[in-house]
Formats: C-alpha cells, sequence, structure tokens
C-alpha cells in the first residue's frame, strides 16, 4: 500500500512513522510506532466522556446508540439526562413510548429510540436484564448492526473484537493508504485485527476514537476517500425534518385530529399524510377509533 510522501519537523512521530513505513511495510516496528502515536495523543489530549468513566455495560449500550448517528457534543448534553430518566434496561423497558421519545428529543433519528425499547425489552424478558457478552447475539438485538454489535462488546465487557467506525477509519486511512481512492473497509479491517491491544481492546478503540477526531481538525477528511463514505442528506425540507414535527407536536401537545397535524406541520399535505401513514406503520403513532392520532402508550 503507498504511503504519501509525508516530512513533518524534525522529531515527528507521524513523519518518522511515514519513514518506517515506506522503508519496511507493515513490519512489527512500524505496528510498534503507529501503536505508539496514538497511545501518547490519547495519554496527553484523550476526550473526557460519562460513559467512558463507567463499566457498566447498560449505559455504555446507550452511549453507543446515541453516538451511532450524533455528534458527541450532543450526546454529552443529552445522556446524563437520559440515564436519570431511564437508568436501566428495566426502567427503559418499561417506559411509555412517548416518555422515552420525550427524553430523546434534540437527539434525531428517533427511530433508535423506539429500536432501544425494543431491545431493552428483549433483554429483560430473555436475558434477565443484563446485556449479552457476545457479539452474535448483541447483532440479533434490536437496531444494532455488526459494527456497533463489536463496539459494545468491547467497550462494555473489554471484549478483543475488530470494528471501524468513522473515527478509526479516519486514522487508518491516514497513517496506512496514502493518496488513494476508493479504499474498502475490508482492506482496513486486517489492519485494525494487526495493531489491536488485544489486552486493553476497549482504551485503545477510545485512543483511536480520538486521534480521529483530532485529524478531522488537522488534515482534510481522509474518509472522503473510503467507498463507505456517504455525503449525509440535507435535514431542511425533509422527509426526517416533518416526521420530527409530526412526533414533537404529539408529544407537546397530547392525541390531535390528522388535520390539525397537517395544518401545523406546514408542509405538503400529500407529503405529510403518507409520513403520518408511515409513522402509524412503524408503531411511533396510533389511530383510535374518533380519528384521533396519538403517540401509543
Amino acid at each position: 500500500m503507498p504511503v504519501k510522501n509525508v516530512e513533518g519537523p524534525a522529531g515527528d512521530p507521524e513523519s518518522a512513522f511515514f519513514s518506517l513505513y515506506r522503508t519496511s511495510g507493515m513490519d512489527d516496528a512500524a505496528i510498534d510506532q503507529f501503536r505508539r502515536i496514538i497511545w501518547d495523543y490519547y495519554r496527553t489530549s484523550g476526550r473526557p466522556m460519562a460513559w467512558r468513566e463507567t463499566t457498566d455495560p447498560y449505559r455504555i449500550y446507550v452511549s453507543e446508540v446515541m453516538l451511532q448517528q450524533t455528534q458527541v457534543e450532543r450526546v454529552n448534553t443529552k445522556y446524563p439526562e437520559f440515564i436519570a430518566a431511564f437508568p436501566d434496561f428495566s426502567s427503559l423497558a418499561g417506559a411509555p413510548l412517548g416518555d422515552i421519545l420525550r427524553v430523546w428529543q434534540g437527539m434525531g433519528y428517533n427511530r433508535r429510540a423506539k429500536l432501544m425499547k425494543a431491545a431493552a425489552e428483549r433483554i429483560v424478558s430473555e436475558f434477565g436484564g443484563n446485556l449479552p457478552r457476545d457479539v452474535a447475539t448483541l447483532r440479533t438485538l434490536p437496531g444494532l448492526g455488526s459494527a456497533t454489535a463489536a463496539s459494545v462488546a468491547a467497550f462494555a465487557y473489554n471484549t478483543p473484537v475488530v470494528f471501524i467506525e468513522t473515527n478509526i477509519r479516519r486514522v487508518f486511512i491516514h497513517f496506512f493508504f496514502g493518496e488513494r481512492e476508493d479504499v474498502a473497509d475490508s482492506e482496513i479491517l486486517p489492519l485494525v485485527e494487526r495493531s489491536l491491544d488485544w489486552i486493553n481492546p476497549r482504551e485503545w478503540y477510545y485512543a483511536l476514537m480520538d486521534y480521529g477526531a483530532m485529524l478531522k481538525q488537522k488534515v482534510k477528511n481522509p474518509n472522503l476517500r473510503s467507498t463507505a463514505y456517504k455525503r449525509q442528506s440535507t435535514f431542511e425540507g425533509s422527509s426526517r425534518q416533518v416526521r420530527g414535527k409530526i412526533l414533537r407536536l404529539l408529544l407537546d401537545g397530547g392525541p390531535t385530529d390528522k388535520e390539525t397535524i397537517i395544518c401545523m406541520v406546514a408542509d405538503e399535505k400529500g407529503r405529510t399524510e403518507t409520513i403520518i401513514g408511515e409513522l402509524i406503520a412503524e408503531g411511533f403513532l396510533e389511530e383510535v377509533e374518533d380519528g384521533t392520532i396519538r403517540i401509543p402508550d
């Protein structure tokens, strides 16, 4: 794999790594140098986060779901409120959906909150309220894909599993793929495995993520060169925005008839009606006998 010809100031750790990697490739010396760079940065500049101060599997699970599609800064604000309202799987499983969505407001992608409730219900009924340890079982829980299931296992149980998320991907493309375009995750995963700290995977992944967050501010985003990169669609005027407006209206004002919803949302009538139907089909809303629309208990 070609590496860019980077020469930083004398003593610059990245410059030393690139020089070594050009000479010897991915040998043990290069791996050691790479690890040293990541660990050194983390020890001096690691980001403090509430979910890193606990080994409670529930709290770590909540943080990982929140972080799926939301920036750390917003999660930092919402996470304590959510944990205070729902401190464990039992309280989350037993809470009305409306209560969960009300606390979730401001996080976006409300489907995550609904799936968390469904996952909590299953964890309580099938696993005695204890989060499963193995990735294969975690993947069967609602809302957990392969990467999130692995990250939950790593952070909740310090399990040495291999996964990629946005910041981790950024680090490996930056260090190992030069200026290459179309870098596939299948090329990155062996490098993640090769460099993994098998004794302390939890903190190693924290360190990788923090270095990746730093790189986003320092260099042109390496993830633009990933085949996994997808530009986020515009929120303003989107169906996602209308969905949020409808849910907010019902959370704030209680059960409402369809025509009032359409009027207050102030979007194209046909699209609003379609979205109301989708929300009913997905279980976010229900229509009672008199035609009133509400969030289910």
